[in-house]
């Protein structure tokens, strides 16, 4: 591999040594890329790409929409040489990566490039899990479980890959998938019949061979801390590693840096350790008996606390709270079934698997509201949602964390590197000639990372100090092609009636625009209030305008729908605020009902910013508005995706102009023409 890519890099390097004749206009991207555009400020970017490549630099590099940062990175990455991870946001936008966006460039700069996709494990079919599931098949819950196994084992012969997504006839979300695919906790490893053929394995081999692989931030942290799933074993190999929306990294490594036992994962346990026991250990135990305790401590868990939905922190649940009662016999229970399992563990690799969960489950929930670690402050937490739990032990700050994993023996080689000279090492040092450890350039991009080009929020989160960071303003014009429009009168946000009043003032720019509109909301029940208002109105009005919600449909096929349309109106929450790309006239108006400040009732964020009080800061200012900002500038982002887009950015938050933190916000979002007149707004969205 290490030959290859070396030998790539050498006879290619005199491309490289003229970069803006690749993206000139007569250059090959501008050959096989119909309206093509050539951006300085896509060279300028992947110059600094490919300065950080050649010298194993950390660079964040911002670039508004319609720089092309995709190009900027894929074309340096490609031509350097060497082994390149690129991570993604989202799934989505790694099969996009990897299908459309990577083989084009590929194609057009003529390289023998070799790529590969890799997913976590539950992404791919697992023989084994298919082949128990097809042998009792008394356990699926439903006709449609049938209906979707029939096609699933029709589809796994004639898959290459396995993956899931490739299988379109059964949707996404399932209940089957979980039968027949594996997890970490469930997965026998090499001691399975069916290893050879596994699609995890032959996934982890294609990615191992490859120039290019391509994951997403949940894998590549996931891996990171749980050495499994094939990113430990590239990353030794890698000498590039570039992060796509990376401004979603820091709650990514928060979720992944901590650790959480789930109510879920208790009932997958006792799911597989019935079918397996009574399988495989009949004469062990009376299985039924057995898991019963176990089945009814882990449903005591949601049941202690009643009906309601919350967020709650290990200190505000109080000495006296019911849950701790329910931890009690779960452990309990936990430990009889784990001793079952410790005498029949040799008698089959699911036995032994079962045993090692249980111990691992054991773990999970002894050490939930431990005393913490006084090196690395963290927060237990409870999350409580309509049919389940999880008891999570997060850290608060993951800059350490992250760090040392991506400096990892790098410091500790300067360290102890330093140590010798300083007494006095010779060459009868065993460590002396230790070999450096590898050194790879990380590359962190997305179009929201900085708060008025200033960068510190994002590099402090992850400790990016050592950071060369750079921001490429947007190329579109948006003084000419859009609009921001901010009510007048519209009560607080915080108001009962507030969305419902943003909805009205909408109506006049919905109309004026023939719908083709998004309305974003900040939480699910707005999003709710918001689509009960306007389908009140279009059935008052007669309107033509379909209105689509988030949760009637996937999300690709509401989008399908909304593009179909074509004078739709779509109102959505955070999974709509990014990743969305609609452009030309199907969307000309977005409406953000207020501005997206976090939750108040998360208990990391209210720790965080306990802390950052503590020691002297302002943490309204330095954590909750840059945050905000950032989300601000993603939602705004699904208004102008070309040269050619015009449109109307409505905000029905009055804080952006009557509060002192208002203009920092509104200054961090693109230059477009400001209104607070309402018939300003419709005679240009009449224009349009």
């Amino acid at each position: 591999m290490g030959d290859r890519g070396d030998n790539r890099a050498l006879s290619l390097a005199p491309s490289l040594m003229d970069l803006p004749q690749l993206f000139s206009a007569s250059g090959p991207l501008a050959r096989a890329f119909e309206g093509y555009c050539v951006r300085i400020e896509q060279i300028e970017m992947s110059q600094a790409i490919l300065e950080a490549i050649r010298e194993s630099k950390t660079v964040v590099l911002e670039a508004g929409t319609g720089v092309g940062k995709t190009a900027a990175y894929l074309v340096p990455s490609l031509l350097e040489g060497g082994k390149v991870i690129i991570s993604t946001g989202t799934k989505a936008l790694q099969d996009q990566l990897y299908h459309r966006d990577l083989p084009a460039v590929r194609d057009a700069l003529a390289v023998p490039v070799k790529t590969a996709l890799l997913k976590g494990r539950s992404n791919y079919l697992c023989w084994h899990h298919l082949d128990r599931t097809n042998q009792d098949a008394t356990l699926l819950a439903s006709r449609q479980e049938v209906k979707d196994l029939s096609l699933i084992n029709r589809f796994i012969h004639l898959s290459q890959t396995g993956d899931k997504a490739e299988c379109p006839s059964v949707p996404e979300h399932a209940s089957i998938w979980a039968r027949v695919t594996s997890t970490r906790e469930n997965c026998l490893g090499s001691e399975c019949q069916r290893y050879n053929d596994c699609f995890v394995m032959k996934a982890r081999r294609e990615a191992q061979d490859a120039d290019v692989v391509v994951v997403n931030h949940h894998l590549f942290f996931a891996d990171l801390m749980l050495r499994e799933e094939g990113v430990p074993e590239l990353l030794p190999t890698a000498q590039t590693i570039i992060f796509d929306e990376a401004h979603q990294l820091p709650d990514t490594a928060t979720l992944f840096f901590g650790d959480t036992l789930s109510s879920a994962q208790l009932l997958d346990f006792l799911r597989d350790a019935l079918a397996t026991g009574m399988a495989q250990a009949r004469d062990a135990a009376h299985w039924p008996d057995l898991l019963a305790p176990l089945d009814r401590a882990t449903r005591d868990l949601r049941l202690s606390f009643g009906g309601q939905t919350q967020r709650l922190s290990h200190a505000q649940l109080g000495a006296d709270h019911p849950l701790y009662a329910t931890m009690e016999r779960l452990r309990d229970a936990l430990y009889e079934v784990d001793e079952v399992l410790e005498t029949q563990a040799e008698r089959s690799p699911e036995l032994k698997q079962l045993h090692r969960r249980a111990q691992a489950l054991r773990q999970n929930l002894i050490a939930w509201g431990a005393p913490e670690r006084s090196n690395e402050p963290e927060l237990c937490w409870v999350d409580v949602s309509t049919h389940g739990i999880q008891l999570h032990r997060t850290p608060i700050s993951v800059a350490d964390v992250f760090r040392r994993q991506r400096l990892g023996d790098a410091s500790e080689h300067v360290g102890e590197e330093n140590a010798a000279s300083s007494h006095g090492a010779t060459e009868a040092d065993p460590d002396s000639h230790r070999p450096a450890p590898p050194q790879r350039a990380w590359i962190f991009t997305s179009a929201t990372l900085a708060v008025k080009n200033n960068f510190s929020h994002f590099t402090e989160g992850l400790g990016l100090e050592d950071a060369t960071c750079a921001s490429w303003a947007s190329p579109y014009d948006y003084p000419s092609q859009a609009m921001l429009y901010v009510p007048q009168h519209l009560p607080a946000p915080n108001h009962p009636d507030h969305t419902q009043a943003v909805v009205d003032a909408a109506l006049p720019l919905i109309e004026a625009n023939r719908g083709r509109a998004f309305v974003l909301c900040t939480s699910l029940r707005a999003v709710g209030k918001a689509t009960e208002r306007l389908k009140q109105i279009a059935k008052e009005r007669d309107w033509p305008y379909p209105i689509l919600q988030q949760g009637d449909a996937p999300r690709p096929t509401l989008l399908e729908d909304f593009r179909r349309a074509g004078n739709a109106v779509l109102v959505g929450s955070h999974s709509f605020w990014e990743g969305i790309d609609v452009k030309g006239d199907a969307l000309t108006l977005v409406v953000i009902d207020k501005l997206p400040f976090a939750p108040p009732d998360d208990p990391v964020l209210a720790k965080r910013l306990e802390l950052l009080e503590k020691n002297g800061g302002n943490p309204f200012m330095e954590h909750q508005v840059p945050q905000a900002i950032i989300a601000l500038k993603q939602g705004a982002g699904r208004l102008i995706r070309s040269e050619t887009d015009r449109g109307v950015l409505m905000i029905g938050d009055t804080r952006l102009i009557d509060r002192p933190y208002g203009r920092r916000i509104w200054q961090s979002l693109p230059p477009m023409k400001r209104t607070r007149v309402e018939a300003d707004v419709v005679d240009f969205l009449r224009t349009l």
